[in-house]
């Protein structure tokens, strides 16, 4: 396998595989920059069908980070780290191994819980490397799982593209559809019924979709069928590449907000939102609030009040995404990369690691 000439490395500037053969544990982590400071971004636990899908996946998701990171003024670089296996394969030992490979890094890369992992899960990685948050805290203090501040990063995030594109100051009567009711899609769901809107929900899991259905008075739709609801506001909060040339032109949906990283299959498929009139919430602006959380934690000193102050922030990134956008006639996701990208190459001060 050519790592280095993949379409998706983009000048990574570290990928290392790392294999436990007592566990069984196969996992990659990806460093895609470090001019901010040590590279930060959770650990996804996935049965990939092939090594060259869990690399592919973690370099997006890498890169992504960088991204994020840079735009939510963080002095952390991007990484990303995925483990080759079902969430049944968990196991103290396997963490233990998956930490001492952490470790290994010397801190240049921060892990944290993903799709896949816990909070208990990084707990037993804490037990062997020190370059690990989204851990327990006691109350008042930043960080512990990052699940629900993601949440509230995207709710706040989708609020003012309903501003932005609908002329709403609320979300009373708005119709939103939410792909995934996980950690993050669950709070989500919570936070925009308390507000007033209209839930069309799906999941793989039949007893998630029932305990959102039965709690915020949601409508339960087929799996196959939520990206297509004639909806407000579409929220993808699963797992990527669901916004493509087959379902973007049978999007009803006139905004697009949600907590699912590289939502995009490719760059293209944003200026095709574009054309469509659909406005896109580029997901690592979005969904800042998880890593936001967990970079405070492992800075120390901050509040939860102080974290989610900086959430706060997030509303008015956007909104200066969209303006822009609008104003220049360009896709959202580009103005949000070439942002990125610069403040990426004006290095500021970093944590120590």
């Amino acid at each position: 396998m050519d790592v280095f000439g993949m379409r998706d490395f983009d000048g990574h500037e570290r990928v290392v595989f790392g294999r436990d053969e007592a566990t069984g544990m196969q996992a990659v982590i990806a460093i895609h920059s470090t001019a901010l400071g040590p590279a930060a971004g959770g650990c996804r636990m996935w049965p990939y069908p092939s090594t060259r899908e869990a690399v592919r996946d973690v370099l997006r998701l890498s890169r992504g980070m960088s991204y994020k990171n840079a735009l939510a003024d963080l002095p952390l670089g991007g990484g990303k780290a995925v483990i080759i296996a079902d969430a049944s394969a968990k196991s103290p030992e396997l963490w233990r191994a998956y930490g001492q490979f952490v470790d290994s890094l010397g801190g240049r890369y921060i892990t944290a819980e993903d799709v896949g992992t816990t909070t208990a899960d990084m707990q037993q990685v804490a037990q062997v490397t020190r370059y690990v948050s989204g851990l327990p805290r006691r109350p008042g203090e930043a960080g512990g799982d990052p699940a629900p501040r993601t949440a509230l990063g995207v709710f706040l995030g989708l609020k003012a593209a309903v501003r932005f594109q609908l002329g709403r100051a609320d979300l009373a009567g708005v119709r939103v559809a939410i792909q995934g009711l996980g950690g993050v899609g669950y709070h989500l769901c919570r936070l925009l019924a308390a507000d007033g809107a209209r839930l069309r929900v799906a999941d793989v899991r039949d007893t998630a979709v029932q305990r959102v259905v039965e709690e915020f008075r949601a409508v339960a739709v087929p799996v196959e069928q939520v990206l297509f609801e004639d909806v407000d506001v579409l929220a993808p909060c699963a797992l990527g590449a669901v916004l493509n040339g087959q379902s973007i032109p049978r999007l009803a949906a006139r905004i697009v907000a949600g907590a699912a990283n590289n939502q995009l299959a490719e760059s293209a498929d944003g200026q095709s939102l574009q054309r469509a009139g659909i406005l896109y919430a580029p997901d690592y602006v979005v969904n800042a609030g998880g890593i936001i959380s967990v970079a405070r934690e492992y800075q120390g000193g901050a509040s939860e009040e102080q974290v989610i102050a900086e959430i706060h922030r997030i509303p008015e990134r956007l909104t200066e995404i969209f303006e822009r956008a609008r104003r220049e006639g360009r896709a959202t996701h580009v103005i949000a990369d070439e942002m990125a990208r610069e403040r990426i190459g004006r290095p500021v001060r970093r944590l120590v690691a």
